[in-house]
């Protein structure tokens, strides 16, 4: 493809003119390609920076043309002659009105520093890493009552400091989460449904798009049975069902709904929007579809509409997985490719997958 021709994919690219088959081929092509990504980042950058262009040079010629109409001479005549009641009221009370808009523009400033208007970024989306609060305590009593029981014995029962969830991409014990979760961690544990807690590594991480692969290197791990989901690789429909599950608590929980939007936070292509009750500890943790595919990874939600929760395509974490080096795995990463939850009822489904989600325990000094 020449440049002449890339130049013009990428504008139909950024258009919105292309097929919804075609769309799905670039992006993939982006996705395996850093150059081409790159160029789109540029090119959508250049194209903006001429839009406001053009924007300023529309707000420029029509204040010009504006003031072409004034007269400015007689107006100013006009007003030295008779002021307006504005200068009138002006001259008699400025130092009224100078305290009034003050206390006026304060107040406005405290509203939107209290909505959370003029905050950053990372105000409006946060990511669902829950922090392990008020288990402390509780761990400590029950050391204590341990020690009663057997005097001299010590006993590891500190619950963690941060919380997430993860699910196995295969049966040797490879777990991916979201980068963050893990983000600086001394140690990491998973732990099943059934209490089961295991000591992992993490063996490949990437900030964005925000990917972990975990690898469990604890001795007492005989590993899982096949896995009964694959990832799908092309793009769900916005109004499709899906549903995620995870450990926002110590139970895994159901989180039911509907993928809203096809681009995540900030129109970003490399996510989806769904509206799930998704709440800190749900990072980490799998959305599928209807059929129980693998379509996304959870990552975070917009706090400021209800249920509006983001995850990262199935396409990328699929990506992250292949840009595993290959000194890093101690086993083969063998992917499913037979799906065994189609056709079944939801509760069936979540008895299968139960097994292969996993609560994240991140430790940190």
């Amino acid at each position: 493809m020449s440049d002449n021709q890339l130049t013009e994919t990428i504008d139909r690219y950024l258009n919105g003119e292309m097929t919804k088959d075609e769309r799905a081929r670039f992006e993939i092509l982006r996705n395996e390609n850093a150059d081409i990504n790159a160029k789109v980042t540029e090119h959508k950058h250049f194209t903006n920076l001429i839009k406001q262009y053009g924007e300023r040079l529309e707000l420029e010629q029509r204040l010009n043309a504006i003031h072409d109409e004034i007269d400015v001479h007689a107006l100013e005549q006009e007003l030295l002659i008779r002021p307006s009641w504005v200068v009138m009221l002006w001259r008699n009370h400025h130092s009224k009105i100078s305290v009034a808009a003050s206390i006026a523009i304060f107040a406005v400033l405290c509203t939107l520093f209290a909505t959370g208007y003029l905050s950053n970024r990372e105000t409006n989306y946060i990511e669902l890493k829950g922090k392990i609060k008020k288990l402390e305590n509780s761990a400590h009593q029950l050391s204590s009552k341990i020690s009663h029981l057997e005097p001299g014995k010590k006993y590891n029962i500190n619950p963690g400091n941060f919380r997430g969830t993860g699910f196995a991409i295969s049966s040797n014990g490879y777990i991916v989460t979201d980068y963050h979760v893990v983000k600086d961690a001394d140690s990491v544990y998973v732990q099943t449904a059934d209490g089961k807690s295991f000591r992992t590594k993490v063996i490949y991480s990437e900030a964005q798009p925000d990917v972990a692969i975990l690898e469990i290197n604890d001795p007492s791990f005989k590993g899982l049975g096949p896995l009964p989901y694959t990832f799908k690789k092309a793009e769900t429909d916005i109004g499709e069902t899906i549903f995620t599950i995870g450990y926002p608590s110590d139970v895994l929980v159901l989180g039911p709904g509907y993928l809203t939007a096809s681009t995540g936070f900030q129109n970003d292509t490399a996510s989806y929007q769904v509206s799930i009750p998704a709440n800190p500890g749900h990072s980490g943790g799998p959305l599928l579809d209807s059929k129980g595919n693998i379509i996304g990874i959870i990552s975070g939600k917009e706090t400021h509409i209800e249920g509006a929760a983001f995850a990262l395509k199935s396409s990328y974490l699929l990506k992250a997985i292949q840009d595993i080096p290959a000194d890093s795995l101690k086993n083969p990463l063998n992917m499913n490719s037979k799906n065994v939850l189609a056709g079944l009822n939801r509760v069936q489904q979540i008895k299968k997958l139960q097994n292969y989600v996993f609560m994240v325990r991140v430790y940190k000094q």
